[in-house]
Order: structure tokens, then C-alpha cells, then sequence
């Protein structure tokens, strides 16, 4: 009989074969838009020979798109990771967790009170949409804790969808203080809109993102420990509350500095790590990176089929995300029945 893969082999094969199809992808999407380039001409801008015109399509608008896809993935796909690991309930994500609607609200706040633009909204967008995350997060914690019991992941989910109904209305509130050009801008965005290439605010945003990447890649131990059980991770000597603390944080942020500077990507969290899990496993040293890879390919194939396709009308990113997702997410609703 044929040997069977090692399980790290696998993982391996899978995540060099996910990369792969990420740069088949970035290449198709680099070559492809109004106004085509060849892949020739895609070299030659590479190596300094591309004319003017090439080199702004090539490093001012398509590169930075690319970049600014691949990133808003990986932040997705390992913020919903590390949230269905801590509660330990696949249908967990920033989106379904109403963590979504408070970034969301914050985010309004800051377009009704300051400008987009300008390097400051680089910095001061993705922090106080990590507020707004936080909070929300706070505040279902909160509501759903009963002294002397565990918390129930159905509880956090319903309690999100509370919060996010009384989110929303103030969000309806907020609307209409809105011009014509911040009221573009949030429909853009509540749609899941790539916005923030420009390199401006991919400066603040990739290294903010890889940082925590790696914090909670290097947690990997922990979180295969957590998805145990509490009880369990005690026992294998894991400090579970500042743990469980440190790596919601790390989720909620890297959600949140995601979406200020892409749009409004929570489906990504839901899907990419239920993907990466049937490819590579429950282990999260392999999990983990596997997610961030998923998640990249996700949205980077969405953006450049939103771009390269011709529907008739211009679609958003997030919106094609979420109907080729939808038939998956239905199957996971009955699989969790």
C-alpha cells in the first residue's frame, strides 16, 4: 500500500500550494484592468525599463491594491481563527460576534468628525476602530457572563446580535449628518470596498498586521491547548485567562486596523479558517498560517475577479466575497444542525 502524508507534510504541500495560487492570482491581477498591460510590460517596469504611464498603473494603483487585498486577508482570516479557537464554536467570527457593527460605528464616527484623507486617518482610523471593536467586545463579554458558569458561545453570539441592532440605529442616527462625499465613502465601505491603497496607509497597516500575526502564531501551543477546554489547558499548564485576554485582543485588532483601511471583509473570518482547517487540520502551528494564506486568496481572487469582469456595474470586493461565500456558509449552518 501507498504511505500515507505526515500530517506536516501536508500542511506544507497545502500552504506552498496556497501561495503559489496567491502569486498565479497576483500576477493575473497585476496584468489586468482598463487598461492591460502585458506581462513583458509588467518585467520591464520591474526592472526600471517601463515607461511613466507603466510604472503609475504598475506601483501606484495596482500594487498597492494587491498588497492592500493580500493584507486585509491574512488580518481576516486569523482574527476568525483565533476567535472560533477561544470559543470554541465554528460559527464564531468578528461579523457574526457583532464586533463587526461596532468597528463600524467607529469608523462612522470618524468620518463624520475628521477628513479621510491625509496620513493622520492612516493612523487614527485603524485606532479607534480598534476601539470600537474592543468595546463591543467588552460589552458582550459583559452581558453574556454568569457568575459561576461557563460562557456560552450561543450567548455571546445572541448577545452580539443585540448589540449590534442598537449599533445600527445609531448608525442610521449618524447617516444623516452625512454630505454627499462621507456618505459615498461609508456606502463604499459598509459594502467592502478596498479604499486604502495608497502606500500612506500600508506603511502603518502591514507592519501593525505581521506584528500580530506573529504574536499569535507564536501562540500556537496555547491556542492548540485552549481548543482543549479550559480544564485541559490548566492542566497542560496554561495560564488561561491572560492568555485567552491577550489573544482576543490580538484578534479584535487585527480585524479592526483590516477592515478601517479595506472595508467592511468580516465574511473572510467566518469562512477562511473552516477552509484552512479541511486542508491542514485542527494544529495550529499549522492552522494559523494557513488561515493567513486563505484568507489572501480570498479576497485578493474576489478583487481582481470584481475588476478584471465586466457584471454591468461595478461591484465591491466585499460583496462578491459574500455571494460566492454564501453557499458555504449555508453548508456550514447545516452541518452545525
Amino acid at each position: 500500500m501507498k504511505a500515507r502524508r505526515s500530517p506536516a507534510v501536508r500542511a506544507v504541500i497545502m500552504m506552498l500550494t496556497t501561495s503559489i495560487i496567491i502569486l498565479v492570482i497576483a500576477l493575473i491581477s497585476i496584468n489586468s484592468g482598463k487598461m492591460n498591460l502585458t506581462p513583458i510590460e509588467v518585467w520591464q517596469v520591474f526592472i526600471g525599463q517601463g515607461t511613466d504611464q507603466q510604472n503609475m498603473i504598475v506601483y501606484e494603483f495596482r500594487l498597492p491594491r494587491i498588497v492592500l487585498a493580500v493584507i486585509v486577508g491574512i488580518g481576516m482570516g486569523v482574527s476568525g481563527c483565533v476567535m472560533q479557537t477561544l470559543l470554541r464554536n465554528d460559527m464564531a467570527s468578528p461579523g457574526t460576534l457583532g464586533i463587526n457593527s461596532g468597528t463600524g460605528l467607529f469608523v462612522l464616527i470618524f468620518v463624520v468628525i475628521f477628513s479621510v484623507q491625509g496620513v493622520s486617518s492612516a493612523i487614527v482610523l485603524p485606532l479607534l476602530a480598534f476601539v470600537g471593536g474592543m468595546t463591543a467586545a467588552i460589552l458582550i463579554f459583559v452581558l453574556a457572563y454568569r457568575r459561576g458558569k461557563d460562557i456560552s458561545p450561543t450567548s455571546l453570539i445572541l448577545t452580539g446580535v443585540a448589540l449590534a441592532s442598537g449599533y445600527s440605529a445609531f448608525t442610521i442616527m449618524l447617516t444623516l449628518k452625512l454630505d454627499h462625499t462621507q456618505m459615498d465613502f461609508m456606502v463604499r465601505w459598509f459594502a467592502g470596498e478596498l479604499w486604502g491603497d495608497d502606500w500612506r496607509y500600508l506603511r502603518v497597516l502591514v507592519p501593525w498586521t505581521l506584528i500580530l500575526c506573529l504574536y499569535v502564531f507564536y501562540k500556537s501551543r496555547v491556542l492548540n491547548a485552549l481548543k482543549l477546554g479550559d480544564s485541559l489547558g490548566k492542566g497542560l499548564g496554561v495560564a488561561v485567562k491572560p492568555e485567552f485576554i491577550g489573544l482576543a485582543v490580538a484578534a479584535v485588532a487585527l480585524s479592526s486596523a483590516s477592515v478601517s483601511l479595506g472595508g467592511n471583509f468580516f465574511f473572510v473570518g467566518l469562512i477562511a479558517p473552516h477552509i484552512s482547517r479541511r486542508l491542514v487540520g485542527h494544529n495550529h502551528k499549522f492552522l494559523v498560517p494557513t488561515s493567513c494564506l486563505t484568507g489572501a486568496m480570498i479576497v485578493l481572487l474576489a478583487d481582481t475577479i470584481s475588476r478584471t469582469i465586466s457584471f454591468g456595474v461595478s461591484i465591491p470586493t466585499g460583496i462578491l466575497i459574500t455571494i460566492l461565500s454564501t453557499p458555504y456558509f449555508l453548508y456550514l449552518l447545516s452541518k452545525a444542525n
